[in-house]
């Protein structure tokens, strides 16, 4: 008997210093954050603020904007172009104007003949002008306080050189990522420094995901772990992620999905059935969202955008990661049957600790337990109504609070239930955003249980 309480003893620390979601993120007020968007590409797209109403509405709160190397640095052919750092600037001016973070990640596009080889033997200085190009970005950002991080090196690669994943990440990719780290954190130390591994080979993987362990600790502050997941098997979805987890453990530092979702072909947007056709996405994506959302990490999905070039990289045919239909690189027209799942609802901004979180597709309801923290500020909850409830949702706060949209009316929320420790006009909807506003939670300091479900209470 005494060895079972001493069990339960040490699995009540446990649940205690577990119940807290580890990959959640704090802004600069100290509310939780969990983190969702796209990646928005720079080439060939010409974004307004309709298309960020657009992205917000999908219940995006950041971007990671894809940095072309070619436009930003001194590499044979390339060159600082001021024009596209203006246009950085409206990028992250424009994400700012609806809630949207904005992380920047480095690419080689633009460099031609790159050469990963000599990349890693640092031949002619390559290290010095990769740094140049990111100082560049790092000082005309430093005291923007909507660009939170720069994913320094997108998808690595060994290719040629004989070398093993885990000696190239050891001898060459960490000790290039301390002195990034170092430099970008000599401007600015508030900034996160989001690091990838290896992107393997053609043909190499491990659980059906193409990029390589990290086994050794960075050693430095302020990072997040940004590994990519593009995986169509359900099986393997769960044994990558928990690999990443692992990981995480070893850099110390939170998991912000970089890129997910497995591509689609010309084909799926008009079958329904088979391997390539819509019901066998829904299937495995909603998979993934689950899992994502269990272990509570941030999450950007590719890309914010149509597909005017058609690209076969994989059997099957023509195949895209992009969102939209559109022959063009700025689209309107959604592949529903994922973004549906991509813009579930779910706690954007917390005043208080996210303990756990849960969207259930069958029923189209929230689950969100948080332990309030009313001096904190405001708290923010994406739920995406015109998506997923047409049909009007409630609002349900610890059994003692019930407010009802419905989107018949122009009222906003209607109280429905309340007593003597709620108060309703704390509680706001937001149509644009498709936001629910707290402006503060009913009781403090305590565990609250939020539950979204469809339908007017009655």
């Amino acid at each position: 008997m005494k060895r079972v309480a001493t069990i339960l003893i040490l699995f009540l620390v446990v649940s205690s210093l577990t119940a807290q979601m580890k990959h959640a993120l704090r802004d600069t007020d100290g509310r939780h954050v969990i983190g969702r968007g796209f990646v928005v590409v720079t080439n060939n797209s010409f974004f307004d603020s309709d298309d960020y109403t657009r992205m917000a509405r999908m219940g995006a709160n950041h971007q990671v904007v894809r940095l072309e190397l070619g436009k930003l640095s001194d590499f044979p052919g390339a060159k600082l172009d001021t024009n596209y750092l203006s246009k950085l600037d409206t990028l992250v001016q424009l994400g700012s104007q609806v809630g949207i973070k904005t992380i920047f990640k480095m690419t080689t596009y633009g460099i031609k003949g790159f050469s990963w080889e000599r990349f890693w033997k640092n031949e002619d200085n390559m290290h010095e002008t990769y740094l140049s190009a990111w100082a560049a970005i790092w000082e005309r950002f430093k005291d923007e306080k909507n660009v939170i991080g720069y994913d320094l090196i997108n998808e690595p690669r060994k290719l040629t050189m004989e070398i093993s994943y885990t000696d190239l990440t050891e001898q060459y990719l960490i000790p290039l990522y301390q002195r990034l780290i170092d430099e970008s954190q000599e401007i600015n130390s508030r900034k996160y420094c989001l690091i990838q591994s290896i992107f393997m080979n053609k043909g190499e993987k491990i659980n059906g995901n193409q990029y390589a362990e990290i086994t050794s600790s960075i050693h430095r502050d302020q990072l997040l772990f940004a590994p990519h997941i593009y995986q169509e098997n359900r099986n393997l979805i769960k044994p990558t992620l928990l690999r990443f987890e692992k990981e995480s453990s070893i850099l110390e530092a939170p998991i912000f999905i970089g890129e997910w979702g497995f591509p689609t072909f010309d084909v799926t947007d008009s079958t329904m059935t088979g391997t390539l056709g819509q019901l066998n996405y829904m299937d495995f994506y909603i998979r993934t969202a689950e899992l994502f959302d269990s272990l509570g990490m941030n999450t950007i999905k590719a890309w914010f955008s149509g597909n005017p070039h058609k690209q076969n990289f994989l059997p099957g045919g023509p195949s895209t990661w992009a969102i939209f239909q559109d022959e063009n690189a700025v689209g309107t027209i959604e592949r529903k049957y994922i973004t549906d799942i991509i813009a579930r609802p779910y706690p954007q901004t917390i005043a208080g600790d996210i303990q756990s979180f849960k969207y259930d597709f069958a029923t189209r309801s929230l689950d969100l337990n948080i332990k309030s923290d009313n001096r904190l500020g405001t708290s923010q909850v994406f739920i995406g109504a015109n998506r997923h409830y047409p049909d009007g949702f409630s609002v349900v706060v610890n059994d003692s609070m019930i407010l009802s949209y419905d989107p018949l009316k122009t009222t906003g929320l209607e109280i429905k239930l309340s007593d003597d420790t709620s108060n309703p006009e704390d509680f706001r909807w937001d149509s644009n955003k498709q936001q629910l506003i707290v402006l503060k939670w009913p009781v403090d300091q305590t565990d609250i249980h939020l539950r979204i479900v469809p339908g007017i209470y009655n």
